[in-house]
């Protein structure tokens, strides 16, 4: 059995490791131009309204969320930390590097791979029990004043979504095949990379978590 030291190490590894797999993915799908999921379509509205690079606008997004948090008494993790920093700045460090392509089999293979790695990205973050990401908090938080988690959370991207469009996000069929294909793919890979609950180290008791960007 490792030592709670090497264990905590482990997960923030994996952790660290699965949200920059999670931006790269980000990155892939944008790049694709074929249309993003919905907080991304939000996210490159806002990126278009006030020409803040994107990976910015994520950041941003993500740390007013962790606001929302506080009269709903969630308590962020390290790794809620993490997701509200790291996923943005490496959308910002990747997107510019991804090549431009006119070519729809290429822009097709962006948005497939990019969907891949948010799969095993969301696999080893949510894996490895740091903490829920920002959007995921908000949801739960609003599950336990009495709304269901699946209609907080159907509302909540409906919403983003809607405003994205508004403000020139990009939606499409790609939009269409993340929102629908995302799940199975987490549901492949979760189970694969996910690490046993961990135990707090004076009580002995199980501590999980849970995430996503």
């Amino acid at each position: 059995m490792s030592s709670p030291t090497a264990d905590w190490v482990i997960r923030l590894t994996r952790c660290v490791g699965g949200l920059a797999m999670f931006g790269l993915g980000i990155s892939l799908i944008i790049e694709a131009q074929l249309g993003a999921a919905p907080w991304d379509v939000f996210h490159t509205g806002v990126s278009e309204l006030t020409g803040i690079s994107v990976g910015n606008v994520i950041v941003i997004v993500g740390l007013l969320l962790l606001l929302l948090w506080i009269p709903l008494r969630q308590r962020p993790g390290i790794g809620t930390l993490l997701n509200a920093v790291e996923i943005g700045v490496t959308v910002d460090l990747i997107m510019p590097i991804l090549p431009d392509s006119d070519l729809i089999v290429v822009r097709v293979m962006f948005l497939l791979a990019g969907m891949v790695a948010v799969a095993i990205g969301s696999g080893l973050y949510i894996g490895s029990g740091l903490g829920a990401g920002p959007r995921d908090g908000l949801m739960i938080g609003l599950g336990r004043l009495g709304l269901s988690v699946r209609l907080a959370r159907t509302a909540i991207e409906i919403t983003v979504l809607v405003i994205g469009v508004l403000l020139g996000g990009t939606v499409g069929v790609g939009t269409v095949v993340f929102t629908f294909g995302i799940g199975p793919l987490v549901q492949i890979f979760l189970p694969r990379l996910a690490l046993p609950p961990r135990k707090t180290p004076t009580t002995g008791r199980i501590s999980s978590g849970s995430g996503r960007s």
